[in-house]
């Protein structure tokens, strides 16, 4: 925990409402770095995705045919791991933000996967994911794919840079999709083609303010700057 983590009696009350928070959104919106800064200001635990840990990923940006069953299955697991350790813990005693949320895993395997891939993922999905409790807020953070290109074009990751603009649409579309229908938890839609909770101070203010205030199942926040 960062030295500036308040002590739980100084926590800002909202934190008492939203205990687990999710922050989903496509490659390269800024959902891990936003996590670890709720983590950082708010003393919340972190659950991150490990891309670095998944041995099939570079391969997929070279051949997504033939490593895209590979690539899903392990972040799969890898998942399910995860929310399996948190099972285990107080989840009562502690705050939790995690920048995946694993109902969404066949999103990407439907862009990537073939037909007869996909029908053996969903089995193994279906048989395997564990039964996690609903988080009490999902922050969803959209961008255009122009934005992500860029984006991932500065953080500089070196098996990122093959990715295509089309893809990162397509993602994005199936993002917007799936959103619109999502119902399980309380949903803040964050637009952050102009929003920069990560490096401005006012902005990330300004979206703890949307989210303290934060009441009902669904709500959209589009910041612009002059």
């Amino acid at each position: 925990m960062s030295s500036t983590t308040p002590p739980i009696n100084q926590r800002p009350a909202w934190t008492d409402r939203f205990r687990s928070i999710v922050i989903e959104g496509p490659i390269g919106v800024g959902k891990s770095s936003l996590a670890m800064k709720f983590a950082s200001r708010f003393g919340y635990s972190p659950l991150l995705e490990a891309p670095e840990g998944n041995p099939f990923l570079s391969k997929f940006y070279r051949d997504s045919a033939r490593y895209a069953l590979p690539t899903q299955l392990f972040f799969l697991f890898q998942r399910i791991d995860q929310l399996r350790e948190v099972a285990q813990r107080d989840l009562f005693a502690e705050l939790i933000v995690s920048d995946f949320m694993i109902e969404k895993d066949p999103l990407f395997a439907s862009l990537t996967l073939s037909d007869e891939e996909l029908s053996l993922y969903r089995k193994i999905y279906e048989a395997q994911r564990p039964q996690a409790p609903a988080a009490d807020l999902v922050v969803v953070l959209q961008a255009s794919a122009e934005s992500l290109i860029e984006r991932i074009r500065q953080r500089g990751v070196p098996m990122e840079q093959s990715m295509s603009e089309d893809y990162l649409r397509r993602l994005s579309e199936a993002y917007t999709s799936y959103f619109h229908h999502y119902d399980q938890s309380p949903l803040l839609i964050v637009n952050t083609d102009q929003l920069n909770p990560i490096d401005r101070e006012d902005d990330f203010d300004a979206l703890i303010q949307q989210i303290a205030g934060y009441r009902g199942r669904r709500s959209f926040f589009n910041a612009l700057h002059d």
